[in-house]
């Protein structure tokens, strides 16, 4: 059943061998995956393609020979025997037309979602899927997991789906920013090399050549002078937005976080989520007991700092405007006096946005931030990069 497969990989241009397709068979019939696509698929590409510039042609020929597989019906897969329960609850994942969702009403407001989800909570009985207005799953109701809403509270679901979610009930987990993986492109460091301001600092263990070569010639003989090391004088303050939008741009800012700790000896660093609130922290695995308040923060580095967010400014807008609205606890004050309070403290200040900049404009929140900022907002491109070093030494 897997021939046409194989076949569609050669025609692609993927070297796949003979060998290296009885491979996968003889994973599939020893059920290394089973009723899981993704799985499947890393399982296909392990066996069959052995030079990572072959990747892309893999996708392409796959997405053509598994082409609908997500898009199974719930009748369908009640029809066929032997389906675990995690695969039925994922087909129960609610997934509508762009009519559809236009359709669906959002409450009225951060204030009535907050009340409402009150007034469910109370009333509730029991377990909902499908429907419109109980917590439930793969409904339109504006609480729960797996369905569609503009604005809802996110219950008990892994992960996001349509980036709208006002608050998410569920308690997550983020790991920390790796500065030591090595870079695999040059092209970050070189740009934050614009930020340079020289002083020689330290012990007198630099060669001083000139001074040597007057000295010398002065004396009749070797009369070797040292000075101070050079070194970059700029302080960076760096506030990184980890977990949940964040997750597809780890790579990029891993590799930015890593030039930064190379390039600056002096950096310090805190993540946020989202929106800066009351608290940061420095180690994601203790964000809930060891968050240091971000009034410490703006009283401990003066306006000499540099300030760089680093973000896809992407949540719901309630998040920056309104106190309570905070995806993940109850804020008394809005993300945007935090911001604000931020931007007079660090006259030079600048968001980094890895989300490609031609999408900016479908997001409101991006816009928020970016007015906030006064478009001190710039894309994680070279020229992006590069601009944005250069605003910060004006």
């Amino acid at each position: 059943m897997f021939l046409p497969f194989f076949e569609t990989l050669r025609k692609s241009g993927v070297p796949v061998s003979l060998r290296e397709y009885l491979t996968f068979l003889e994973a599939m019939n020893a059920n290394l995956v089973t009723y899981d696509i993704e799985g499947f698929y890393y399982l296909a590409r392990a066996a069959m393609v052995k030079d990572e510039r072959m990747i892309d042609r893999f996708d392409r020929a796959f997405a053509i020979s598994f082409d609908g597989l997500d898009q199974i019906s719930a009748d369908d897969v009640l029809n066929a025997v032997d389906l675990p329960a995690e695969w039925l609850e994922k087909l129960a994942e609610k997934h509508l037309s762009d009519e559809e969702k236009a359709e669906i009403e959002a409450l009225g407001g951060f204030d009535k979602l907050m009340e409402t989800l009150k007034e469910r909570l109370r009333d509730q009985q029991g377990r909902h899927q499908g429907g419109n207005k109980w917590i439930g799953t793969a409904g339109t109701s504006p609480f729960g997991a797996y369905g569609y809403n503009p604005e809802g509270v996110r219950i008990g679901q892994d992960q996001s789906r349509h980036r709208r979610a006002v608050k998410v009930w569920d308690k997550r987990e983020f790991r920390n920013l790796d500065d030591s993986i090595e870079l695999g492109t040059r092209n970050i460091k070189v740009a934050l090399k614009r930020l340079r301001q020289w002083a020689r600092d330290g012990a007198h263990d630099e060669l001083d050549l000139d001074g040597t070569i007057r000295a010398t010639a002065e004396h009749g003989y070797l009369d070797v002078k040292t000075r101070p090391e050079r070194r970059n004088a700029v302080k960076v303050l760096l506030f990184l937005d980890i977990g949940g939008s964040m997750d597809p741009h780890i790579k990029v800012v891993e590799e930015l976080f890593s030039a930064a700790r190379a390039e600056f000896k002096h950096l310090e660093y805190y993540y946020f989520h989202n929106c800066l609130y009351e608290g940061v922290w420095r180690d994601n695995a203790r964000r809930y007991d060891e968050q240091t308040p971000t009034w410490d923060v703006l009283h401990t580095y003066g306006p000499d700092y540099k300030c760089i967010f680093v973000g896809d400014a992407s949540m719901s807008p309630y998040e920056v405007a309104y106190p309570g609205g905070a995806n993940e606890h109850w804020n008394a004050e809005a993300g945007q006096v935090w911001l604000e309070r931020a931007r007079e403290q660090w006259p030079s200040h600048l968001w980094i946005n890895p989300v490609p900049q031609k999408y900016w404009t479908y997001t409101q929140s991006i816009g928020m931030i970016s007015d906030i900022f006064e478009n001190r907002m710039v894309p994680m491109t070279l020229e992006g990069l590069d601009r944005g070093m250069r605003a910060l030494l004006r």
